[in-house]
Formats: structure tokens, C-alpha cells, sequence
């Protein structure tokens, strides 16, 4: 059963920082994808494109809204199922977390799409859609959260155990602990004996990027690096100019209703 991906997310419990989530992707190694950048289209988002069929698997949009996809096994899958990156990409014409998640409950339940877990969260909300074979809604308490291909945080799932591990080695009180112990694990390969790694390498199918991020409560804090590659052995470039350009966008808008609201005040007087 392909994973798709490892993630994990520190939600709500550094005060600058609500979101932290580092990710690796898993997919077949010669699937076409294109870096992240600035999408077009209404709202602003940041996100990486598969080629083949369009979608993401991570994203980010101007509200700081964050959307991710994971595999997830279902009994009943449809013939020709849509694309489950294609859904990833239309959650990130959201406003906010909840409006996410209600949308990709109900587009889950329809019964379209292949088994998936869907990640939606944004500073005051978040929440994993199991579109499985049951549509359920599981909120994120503040907190270390791990997701794989089955439910959240799933002490049987050898990685996810890997990960809390290292991630809970010491207290977590800022975005720079968090990405750099992150980082660290992330990349990480197994033993001999198949365990205490993460990262997949080595077959057709594997590893094949990983994304490091923080949504800050101060834009120019925020963070985005991508390794277009096994962490293990390709190194993050920083997409975070990209990322506060985004996340700029409504802060962008606010300046110039003001001026313009000024000016207007300027020509009531004059007239």
C-alpha cells in the first residue's frame, strides 16, 4: 500500500508558531512533479503540482490555511477514482480550516475519490478527514501529531513511533527547535533492520521530497523549505519568499483600503 506520505505537526503549542508540520512525500520515483510556486488563481496559494494528474499534496494558501493528503486503505475503490491531489488543490480555495474540512467530508462521502486522509488547519482550527472505508471527522487538539495511512497517531505504525521519539527528545518552545529536530529525523534512514528511519529509498517507489514549514503569527517568520528528494541525501532550498508573498496578500489588501480610505478623506476635505 503506497503511503504517500509521513507527516508531522506540532499544532498550537509554540505561541509564535501555531503551525509546524515536516513532511516527506512518497510516490513512484519517476512521477513528474513540479517545485512549489505560486499558483494562480483566487485565494493565493503556494503548493507543488504532479504533473501527471494535477493536484498536491501540500499547500498552503493567503489565509494560512494548510492542506495535505495521505493514502488510506478502502474495501470499495471506484473504477475510474478522481484524483485525490486534484481534491488537495481545490481545499486550498478555502477561507479557513473548518470550510476545508466540510468540503472534504462531503466530497469524501460522495464516494468518488480512492482511500485518503486529508489535513486541513489554520491557526484557530484543524482536523483529518478519514476518507476511508467510514467518512470521519478527527479535530487536532494542541499538540505532536503524526499521520501516515492510517488513523492519526497510530502507536503501532513503527515510523510514526520513530518520529514522536525524536521529536519529543526536548521540549519543543520554538519554530527553529522544531525544524531543526525535524529536519534531523526526517532524514533518516532505516537500519539494517528495516526500522528506526524514515526515510524510503531503493525500489521504484520511495521518498521523493520533503517539505519543512512554519506559519508564524508574524509573516516574515514564516518558513518553507523543500527537498526535491530523499532528505537523506538532497538538501532543502528555501521557498519562504514565496510563502510570505502568499501570505501577504490580505495584509497587502488592508494597506491599500486605508489609503484609499484616506485619500477619500482627503477629497471630502478639499471639496
Amino acid at each position: 500500500m503506497r503511503l504517500m506520505c509521513i507527516l508531522a505537526i506540532q499544532y498550537q503549542t509554540v505561541f509564535k508558531a501555531p503551525i509546524l508540520v515536516a513532511q516527506n512525500r512518497e510516490e513512484q520515483i519517476d512521477r513528474p512533479t513540479q517545485v512549489p510556486k505560486i499558483q494562480s488563481g483566487k485565494p493565493r496559494a503556494i503548493c507543488g503540482i504532479d504533473r501527471k494528474a494535477g493536484g498536491t499534496w501540500l499547500g498552503v494558501n493567503q489565509h494560512g490555511l494548510l492542506a495535505v493528503v495521505a493514502n488510506r486503505p478502502k474495501a470499495n475503490v471506484p473504477h475510474d477514482p478522481r484524483s485525490r491531489g486534484l481534491l488537495c488543490r481545490e481545499l486550498l480555495g478555502m477561507t479557513n480550516a473548518e470550510e476545508a474540512v466540510r468540503y472534504a467530508y462531503e466530497e469524501l462521502s460522495a464516494g468518488g475519490y480512492a482511500g485518503a486522509n486529508y489535513l486541513c488547519a489554520d491557526a484557530d482550527y484543524g482536523a483529518v478527514v478519514y476518507g476511508g472505508n467510514e467518512i470521519r471527522v478527527v479535530e487536532l487538539t494542541p499538540g505532536l501529531h503524526l499521520m501516515t495511512n492510517g488513523d492519526l497517531d497510530d502507536h503501532r505504525d513503527q515510523r510514526q513511533e520513530f518520529i514522536r521519539r525524536q521529536l519529543t527528545l526536548q521540549k519543543i518552545e520554538s519554530a527553529v527547535t522544531f525544524l531543526a529536530m525535524a529536519s534531523r529525523a526526517f532524514a533518516r534512514r532505516p537500519d539494517a533492520s528495516g526500522r528506526r528511519g524514515v526515510v524510503l529509498t531503493g525500489g521504484p517507489f520511495g521518498t521523493v521530497s520533503s517539505t519543512l514549514l512554519s506559519l508564524p503569527r508574524r509573516i516574515q517568520n514564516a518558513v518553507y523549505q523543500y527537498a526535491p528528494g530523499p532528505p537523506s541525501e538532497t538538501p532543502y532550498d528555501d521557498f519562504s519568499a514565496l510563502l510570505r508573498q502568499v501570505l501577504s496578500t490580505d495584509k497587502a489588501k488592508e494597506v491599500k483600503v486605508a489609503v484609499d480610505d484616506e485619500d477619500d478623506l482627503d477629497n471630502d476635505y478639499l471639496d
